[in-house]
């Protein structure tokens, strides 16, 4: 052991060994220890608010593909970051958090700043959490931590570290590789793939895990060889399939009685990197129509195990849909799916009139080029979006699996974040975050970040004035339509002064002949620009 290696420097290794030289985060004194010397090739992005701190490290690992690491200060740091720690984690995002905690010398007395439970307080929404038993083996944690994030199904996990950590003298630790891929059972893949074989009228549905492992061109070929028709899975964070494909029909919705409708007619239904099924609302009767065989690959375990029929595979999706793909290709002719229904055109809203969400995503998807990526938290629009703003390319769409609100647009500068430390042979792409008005209250402070950072992010603001996700939901629970609803209203957020006082230049549209106008504009911006659109 060389005594002029410290934990710190230790620690830094391992994360230059790793590609994690951008750090998330907002510290406090038990976090000081860390920053001595702080490397020259390292970059720390500061966080307004822990929850934004983890927002924007979600969105970076999931846009780079490798884990992002997230300094967060002691219990009252972790505690404001755990409903973005719960997103990420139904996220699956790889994400590395390091917790300050009090010296160890003064542990034993309760002191001020201390977390109690260090390692219980993440929990159940961390796949791991430890407080090393000695200074010296904070290195081989954190090594341990990364390739558990990297490991699927990825996820966040946390290490405590006490402030007086840092100095101590401590070995190096050598990077390692962990492979993360998992092959399919072959005799699983091949009851999977003999199915198929003999569907009639197959149909996937494609969840964010597709997405997740570069699987998305695997998966077209794969139902373009079945003639399936391919349904988007309910409340998925991300895209894995072209939707102006002339086989894609749809985002099935979170209700068993209106997915049941859905595959009416389908005698296979293969669950592709999804959950089969995930609910929003209770509901009654079978989960698949009768006669239908379920079929699922997936890379959660426990998405395999709680699933209420069918036959799963636990594999990579990758390798899972390839290896389907090398088997000889079906035999029986098979008619082709029925293109949908075209999104009925949107007419031009009058004078006066307030802009309608459809009329809104239709204008968007005429102006916005079809690699921008689009990072979408606005729930009351979400059904619009789905049908009048359609998704073309791997990569280009994301919101949370969790249902948490705040996580939208801090993420969405994680995304622009890794957009802009593309390469010069890379190939940049603008980052059109969607937020509610609602939604964006919960993380306002991000847009400090993308002035301060020149993000290329387009901020659109969907003010409908209102928890609007809430009123469409209320007929569910026995309110009349349109009936009052308590605390679901907004009056009076002006986001044009938000963002002034966070540094972002700032418009406000509200007339349906000013938004094309307007948008083209905002897409065009080089830096970042906020529009706030008055929808009705």
């Amino acid at each position: 052991m060389s005594a002029s290696t410290t934990v710190r420097e230790a620690t830094w290794a391992l994360m230059r060994a790793h590609g994690m030289t951008t750090v998330f985060g907002n510290p406090g004194s038990t976090e000081l220890g860390f920053f001595l010397g702080w490397p020259g090739d390292f970059r720390y992005v500061l966080g307004l608010q822990e929850s934004v701190v983890v927002g924007m490290a979600d969105g970076y690992a999931q846009a780079s593909g490798n884990a992002a690491f997230v300094n967060l200060h002691s219990a009252v740091g972790v505690g404001h970051a755990m409903g973005a720690i719960f997103t990420a984690f139904k996220n699956r995002t790889p994400m590395v958090i390091t917790a300050g905690q009090q010296a160890r010398s003064i542990l034993a007395f309760d002191p001020f700043l201390h977390s109690a439970e260090s390692t219980t307080l993440p929990k159940p929404y961390v796949k791991w959490a430890v407080e090393p038993a000695r200074a010296e083996d904070v290195p081989a944690a954190i090594a341990r931590a990364y390739h558990l994030a990297m490991t699927p199904p990825r996820g966040p996990v946390l290490v405590s570290v006490p402030a007086d950590d840092w100095a101590r003298p401590c070995e190096l630790v050598e990077p390692r590789r962990v492979s993360q891929a998992l092959r399919p059972d072959p005799a699983t893949l091949a009851a999977i793939g003999d199915a198929l074989d003999a569907a009639e009228r197959p149909a996937f549905v494609i969840g964010p895990a597709v997405d997740r492992d570069g699987a998305w061109p695997l998966a077209r070929e794969l139902a373009e060889r079945h003639r399936a028709r391919v349904f988007g899975a309910p409340m998925s964070g991300r895209a894995g399939f072209p939707e102006d494909h002339p086989q894609f029909g749809g985002w099935l919705p979170a209700m068993r009685e209106k997915i049941v409708a859905a595959l009416a007619g389908h005698d296979v239904v293969l669950a592709l990197g999804a959950p089969a099924f995930t609910y929003h609302v209770q509901g009654e009767g079978p989960h698949v129509p009768a006669g239908c065989t379920v079929l699922q690959i997936t890379d959660d375990p426990q998405a395999a195990a709680w699933a209420p029929l069918g036959t799963s595979a636990v594999a990579s999706l990758s390798l899972a849909v390839a290896d389907l793909l090398a088997r000889p290709a079906p035999t029986q002719a098979r008619a082709l799916p029925a293109p949908r229904e075209p999104a009925p055109r949107q007419p031009l809203p009058g004078p006066g009139e307030p802009i309608p969400v459809p009329f809104f995503m239709q204008t968007l998807t005429e102006l916005r080029p079809r690699d921008s990526i689009v990072f979408e938290e606005a729930p009351s629009a979400r059904a619009a979006m789905q049908r009048f703003l359609p998704i073309f390319e791997p990569g280009t769409y994301w919101t949370m699996d969790s249902g948490g609100l705040g996580h939208g647009l801090a993420a969405a500068m994680g995304v622009a974040l890794a957009q802009q430390q593309r390469g010069p042979d890379q190939a940049r792409q603008r980052v059109i975050a969607m937020i509610g008005d609602g939604s964006a209250m919960y993380s306002i402070q991000a847009l400090w970040n993308a002035a301060q950072l020149r993000l290329p992010v387009t901020v659109l603001i969907l003010n409908n004035r209102r928890y609007g996700a809430l009123q469409g939901f209320a007929p569910h629970f026995g309110f009349a339509p349109g009936a009052p609803l308590v605390g679901t209203d907004l009056p009076a957020l002006d986001f044009v002064a938000l963002a002034a006082g966070h540094g972002l230049p700032a418009s406000r549209v509200s007339e349906g002949a000013q938004l094309a106008g307007a948008l083209r504009a905002a897409l065009a911006a080089e830096g970042p620009v906020l529009l706030e659109v008055a929808v009705a």
